[in-house]
């Protein structure tokens, strides 16, 4: 086999590779007499076929599979050689002419094929025990907790019966029928809803007209669905409803004790506590190191320079282009719509797309370094953690998953790269400063 470099240019090479007739005459010799013990023929005894009787009937079948398997075995062997690593799955390309084709399956021409491919840059991977980097941290205050307890207690909060109009926090039962154009829609009907004003349950708007209103009032409410209302046949859509008030109650005291816990399914209040705090440390524990990584990802993409191989920018680019315009068109909006235009969100997205494929490179090469793994046990937990969010269908989900080893794969990515998050943060240095939770979360919706 012979392998001549065509093309050298920044990150894209082109290789030529020749197979001799020869060599292809011996493979397929080889091939055709492992098949001999095998092939029945009509006046043959088995294992009895003479190899040429064999090439005349399966010559051009077999020489047909060498060609493929050279194509698949040979390109990986042919890039270890040069010591270089393909950014994505190489292109191969032979002739496409039938009459030089024909003659490559009869072995009467050497068999030659060309691979196009990038090769993943030099990375030079900044020194990560040199990362500075700032660790918010909320102190949880018992007062938040208990803010929190009753947050979450509105539930089992009492109500009792309010004479006169009601107002913001109060509750009311409910009749109510919409119409779009004058006819009912489906999901627009309920009888005794309850509805505790100002807790943003209805459509935008639909509460706010209900302020006022007293037990046996008749209101009309019009409203409009949000652009990017769920049901894609009212979003947008003006609606009028005919709201009859049967009973409007004032909220009672909700006090944190024994009894409020037993309500909410714990043994007590200070158990109630616990577990709200709990709560909150992790889902600050997830806006802490959301925002860590953030800064990891900055400061990696910032320090790190590299040519980018072309092939992945335009994959990850299409990629998010695809996204982006199916949402629009998902939502009826424009590029106007979002203050800006295609033009614009073209050089925007191409910018996020060359940061993507940059960060992805710099983060594997960091793992390959460190030997950063993925076990089984932890492919197999991700799977099942995919399972479980869709109760009542976890066969057909986990058969999924075992039909489409491409699905698996996808999620390897993140549990790799949270692995190599949690290693860079081990090495970096890190100064912890503290915040309030207003900040942490304000810092976290920004983010």
């Amino acid at each position: 086999m012979q392998v001549t470099e065509t093309l050298k240019e920044g990150l894209k090479r082109e290789l030529k590779v020749v197979v001799p007739k020869g060599d292809m005459e011996v493979k397929l010799n080889e091939r055709l007499e492992r098949m001999k013990s095998q092939v029945k023929l009509n006046g043959f005894r088995q294992g009895k076929v003479p190899v040429s009787h064999l090439k005349k009937v399966y010559g051009k079948q077999a020489m047909a599979e060498i060609v493929n398997e050279l194509i698949n075995n040979r390109t990986g062997e042919v890039l270890k050689g040069r010591d270089e690593r393909a950014a994505q799955q190489p292109e191969i390309s032979m002739t496409e002419d039938e009459k030089e084709a024909e003659k490559i399956l009869a072995g009467e021409r050497d068999f030659e094929f060309s691979i196009a491919y990038e090769v993943i840059p030099e990375i030079n991977t900044p020194d990560l025990d040199k990362l500075k980097l700032e660790r918010p941290i909320a102190e949880i205050s018992d007062e938040k907790v208990d803010e929190q307890v009753l947050e979450l207690a509105s539930s089992a909060r009492p109500y009792e019966d309010k004479t006169g109009k009601a107002a913001k926090d109060d509750r009311i039962t409910m009749n109510y029928l919409g119409k779009i154009d004058g006819e009912p829609f489906e999901g627009g009907a309920d009888q005794d809803a309850q509805l505790v004003i100002g807790s943003g349950r209805f459509i935008p708007g639909f509460e706010d007209q209900l302020e006022g209103a007293k037990a046996g009032d008749e209101k009309t409410v019009k409203v409009t669905f949000p652009e990017d209302y769920g049901a894609a046949q009212l979003a947008g859509k003006e609606a009028v409803f005919e709201v009859t008030v049967s009973k409007v109650e004032k909220p009672g005291d909700l006090e944190i004790n024994d009894e409020l816990a037993t309500k909410l399914g714990l043994e007590s209040a200070e158990k109630l506590r616990e577990t709200v705090k709990d709560q909150m440390e992790r889902r600050n524990g997830s806006f802490t190191r959301t925002k860590v990584k953030r800064q990891i990802l900055d400061e990696l993409d910032k320090k790190t320079k590299m040519e980018l191989p072309k092939k992945m920018v335009e994959q990850e680019f299409d990629n998010i282009w695809q996204q982006i315009t199916q949402e629009l068109e998902k939502t009826g909006r424009t590029f106007e719509d979002e203050d800006t235009t295609e033009e614009k969100a073209r050089i925007e997205y191409q910018e996020l797309a060359e940061r993507r494929v940059r960060l992805g490179l710099v983060l594997a090469d960091i793992g390959d370094k460190a030997d950063v793994e993925i076990t089984d046990d932890e492919m197999q937990a991700a799977v099942y953690q995919q399972v479980q969010q869709y109760p009542g269908q976890e066969k057909e989900v986990l058969q999924y998953f075992r039909d489409h080893p491409d699905a698996v794969a996808g999620l390897r990515a993140p549990i790799y790269e949270d692995k190599v998050i949690d290693l860079i943060m081990g090495k970096a240095d890190i100064t912890d400063k503290m915040v309030t939770q207003e900040e942490l979360e304000k810092q976290e919706d920004d983010e």
